[in-house]
Order: structure tokens, then sequence, then C-alpha cells
């Protein structure tokens, strides 16, 4: 969880938005690409992470996700402001450390506990999604009380936050008996080594659930101040979205060991579109706008356990650290495109709405989408211990 809560810091981005902006230049919209390629950069390299941790083991690839993780801010914090510098740093540098870094204790946990592994996975998680609140918070007395410069922060950040993650990185260790074990053949389709269906149902759900959820929490401070919310209380916004974010990981992990995949992913899909609508009000009372982001961030943690306990359910144990991160590029996709939509629809139309508009549109496809064509029952477990009754 250590190392998962200095990763999740990057969810605290949007309190940095202002001022680069204000003292840089730096548009609400390049803003949200550097986030948003942070992002994609997380996911896409999720992919050698995951064929890392299985040759050299999680404790050093973790390690190696640390280090990238804090030579990216450290980079960033000597960028006077450039976009370029900026995109190097955080997006390519420091999104690759995180992808390293987090396939690990995710992987490791779900071995150490079979029997609960949506609740595991949920609880493991979490750290991330609570990392905005350490980050969020850290930032704020660093930038108002310290009166130290954004720049600073990112050094700050990277070698503080990167060395505690280095510290949880360096006590990970596999279960006894997991050793790295022969592929054993999955029960679906494949296309260029790729299992099929019910595959790509659960990537486009990854897909739409967080799209809505980055577009929100990769603009959320200059989102709830058009909502009419105090600036005093922006902060306070973005530590409701990452506890809700953490809350809805744990919460939906223990409801998906009881409902199992296919109902839990349609109830996670539809209680994110509905919390999502209050952000369509004119003006609405700021106890509504608080609520309404800590909702919204349980709707979007349930994104990281969901579909992290379907592919287990679907495939196998063993098959997760080779298909989830392909799942996962439908995270770095919305990564990459919610983001930065969200801000360039607000630098244009000097709002929020339409972005709001289009991610209750995208879940709601998705939500039909995986209503007449998600299997009602996993398939036989790629695990040769487990069996179908017992793969979640």
């Amino acid at each position: 969880m250590l190392v998962q809560v200095v990763l999740g810091s990057i969810y605290a981005w949007s309190v940095y938005t202002p001022a680069l902006n204000a003292k840089y230049g730096l548009a609400r919209s390049e803003s949200g690409f550097v986030f948003g390629l942070t992002i994609a950069v997380f996911a896409l390299s999720m992919i050698p992470a995951g064929r890392w941790m299985e040759k050299i083991g999680p404790r050093w690839t973790a390690s190696i996700g640390a280090g990238l993780f804090a030579a990216g801010y450290v980079w960033a914090s000597f960028s006077q402001g450039k976009l370029a510098w900026l995109l190097a740093g955080i997006g390519v540098v420091t999104g690759t450390g995180m992808g390293f870094g987090y396939v690990c204790p995710l992987t490791v946990a779900m071995r150490w506990f079979p029997q609960s592994r949506g609740l595991v996975t949920g609880i493991t998680v979490a750290g991330f999604g609570s990392g905005a609140v350490v980050a969020s918070n850290l930032a704020r007395y660093l930038m108002e009380t310290i009166r130290m410069d954004v720049l600073e922060v990112f050094r700050f950040i990277g070698l503080v936050m990167g060395g505690a993650a280095l510290a949880g990185a360096l006590l990970l260790r596999q279960p006894p008996g997991e050793e790295p074990r022969p592929r054993a053949p999955l029960p679906s389709a494949r296309f260029s080594g790729l299992p099929g269906y019910p595959f790509w149902h659960l990537c486009a759900g990854m897909f739409a659930g967080t799209f809505a959820g980055l577009l929100a929490i990769g603009n959320l401070k200059p989102l709830v101040l058009s909502l009419g919310l105090p600036e005093h209380l922006t902060t306070l916004a973005i530590g409701l979205f990452a506890v809700g974010n953490a809350t809805g990981r744990i919460s939906w992990g223990y409801v998906h060991d009881r409902l199992r995949s296919r109902k839990t992913i349609l109830l996670s899909l539809g209680f994110l579109g509905l919390s999502m609508l209050p952000l369509l009000m004119d003006s609405p009372a700021g106890a509504i706008v608080l609520a309404t982001v800590f909702l919204c961030g349980a709707g979007f943690g349930a994104c990281f356990v969901v579909y992290a306990s379907s592919i287990v359910e679907y495939f196998g144990a063993h098959a997760f650290p080779r298909y989830y991160p392909i799942c996962f590029l439908g995270y770095g996709l919305a990564g990459l495109t919610g983001p930065a939509i969200g801000g360039w629809i607000a630098d244009t139309w000097k709002t929020y709405d339409a972005a709001v508009l289009s991610s209750l549109v995208l879940v709601a496809a998705a939500l039909m989408l995986l209503q007449f064509k998600l299997p009602r029952n996993s398939a036989r477990a790629a695990d040769g211990r487990e069996s179908a009754s017992n793969a979640a």
C-alpha cells in the first residue's frame, strides 16, 4: 500500500494546474495533456513490467519503478514550466515508473490471498486512490504555507515520496511456492496471442469508466470552481475524490467477491453514471458538489477492482500479469483523451457541461454493451490448481 500511495499521488495533478498557468503560462488543456500522457505511459509500461516481474521478481521491478518515478519529478523540477520538459519528465519517465511499480504489489497481494482476491485487490489499490489525499495536502502546504514554487514541489515529491516508494518496494516478495510456471493455455479464442471474447468487452468497460473518472479528476479543481465551490474548499474536493476512490475500491472488491464479475461490472457502471449527473446542475450547493465528487471517486475506483478481479475469474490467476496490463491500456487511452478533452472544452466553451455529457454517453454505451455481451458465468480458470468455483 505504501508503494501504491506514492504512485497514486498523480491524481492530485489538478492542484498544480493554477500555479503552472499563473506563473508559467501553461494552458489548462496543456496541463491536462501532461496528466493524460502520464496515465497513458503508465498503462503501456505495465505490459513489459508484468514480464519483468515474472523474470526478476516483484522487489526489483518495483524498485526500478520507484527510481523512475523520482527521476521524472526531479527532471520536471528543472523544466522552467516548459511543456516539452514536463511531458518528458512526468509524462514519460514518471509514467513508466508508475507502470513498473503498480503491477507488482497488486499481483503479489492477489497471490497471498487467493480466496479473497476482490477484497484484497480493493484494499491494495485503495492506496493508489488515496495517494491524492497525501499529495494534494502536501502540495498545498508547500505552496501556500512554505511559499515553495510549484517546480520545487515537484523536486520535493520526487525525492521524498520516491524514496518512500523504494522503501516499500524492497519489502515485496512472492508467497512460498509461487515460482514462475509455464504458461497454461487459456479457454478463449485468441488473436495475435491475446484472448478474445469476453476480454475485449472488459477492455471497453475499463475505457468507459476510467475516461469519465479521469476527465473529472484531471480537471477537478477548475471543474468544481466552475460549479461555484469556494477556492478554500477545492483541496477538500480533491481529497474527497481520493477518499471516495479508495473507499470505492475496497467496497467494490467486497461486492465482487459476493456477486462475481458480470453483476458487479454492470452495477459499478450504472453507479458511476448516476453519480456524475449532479455535475450538470446550475450552481449546485457546495454540499452537493462535495458529495458528488466523493461518489464519482467511488465509481471511478470500482474500475481498478472489478476488471482486475474479472481477468482472474475468466482466465485464471497466472494469466493476470500478462493480460491485465493489456486491459489496463483502456485506462491509458482514457488518460490520454479524457483530461485533455475536458480541458479543451473548458478552454473553448468556458464550461465543462459538454465534457460531462460525453462521459455519460460513453458510460451508458459500455453499460448496454456489457449487459448483452458479457457472459453470465466465468470460464474455467487457466490456473491448473483452481476451478471456476474459486477462481475469483
